[in-house]
């Protein structure tokens, strides 16, 4: 377990995550539900040995992520795999269902020795990345997460967008399902160099403020960009000051 801040959450968290899956526990000090769910993550993932890992980030002291996650309640807990959210909740949960959640993660093999570190079949396939890998990863596990989303990104890019919602919907909504929804509505999967990006922003703000179109145009550009981006928090605190 690690208490991550603003300051250290691109290292200890999404860089982190590139190695071994991530649980991200968004909590604050006055939260109640907070108090009783920590303990049970605490508990569960520290029996995968090392096979996932907990992240706490205190809300109130680090604004810049809970900004990147757009927190509207806590506790919110979320699965990072490979610098990308694959998975979450909000509100305490009894602990089969965070075994659960946490199953999902840990790879194959169980304690130390033989098969430690290995990855699943599915996991694997997902892993390699292709067409062929991941719909053969979506074969074996349709309702899971790290499978749905970037099979629905191959969707986005092959044109099929009904067929890529249909399957998003299945799923819990986490800013990665986000993301792929407003690649939907945009019909864009980034937007070019950082500049061109931060002139197209700067001339929406502009326009948000009583245009429900040009501030929908606005949320699903900071959306595509993901929480991983620098400038997704930076953009939205200027979003909401144009706002209110």
């Amino acid at each position: 377990m690690a208490d991550v801040t603003d300051a250290t959450f691109e290292t200890d968290v999404v860089e982190r995550s590139k190695t071994v899956p991530v649980v991200i526990d968004l909590w604050a000090e006055w939260c109640g539900p907070c108090k009783s769910l920590g303990p049970i993550l605490e508990k569960v993932i520290g029996e995968t040995n090392g096979k996932v890992e907990l992240a706490k980030v205190d809300v109130d002291a680090n604004p810049a992520v809970s900004q990147a996650f757009q927190v509207q309640s806590i506790p919110a807990v979320y699965a990072m795999v490979n610098g990308q959210i694959v998975d979450g909740f909000t509100g305490a949960k009894p602990e089969a269902e965070v075994r659960d959640f946490v199953a999902k993660l840990a790879p194959a093999g169980g304690g130390d020795g033989e098969g430690e570190g290995e990855l699943s079949e599915v996991e694997a396939l997902v892993a390699a990345g292709d067409e062929d890998s991941l719909r053969a990863a979506y074969a074996l596990e349709p309702l899971n997460p790290i499978v749905v989303v970037p099979m629905a990104e191959i969707l986005v890019e092959q044109g099929f967008t009904e067929d890529a919602e249909t399957i998003l919907g299945k799923i819990p909504e986490t800013a990665e399902v986000r993301r792929v929804l407003a690649m939907i509505r945009t019909g864009k999967t980034g937007f070019g160099s950082d500049e061109e990006l931060e002139a197209k922003l700067g001339e929406l703000l502009t326009q948000v403020k009583g245009n429900d179109e040009k501030r929908q145009e606005f949320i699903d550009m900071l959306e595509v960009m993901g929480p991983n981006n620098p400038l997704t928090a930076e953009w939205r605190k200027k979003l909401s000051t144009a706002l209110f």
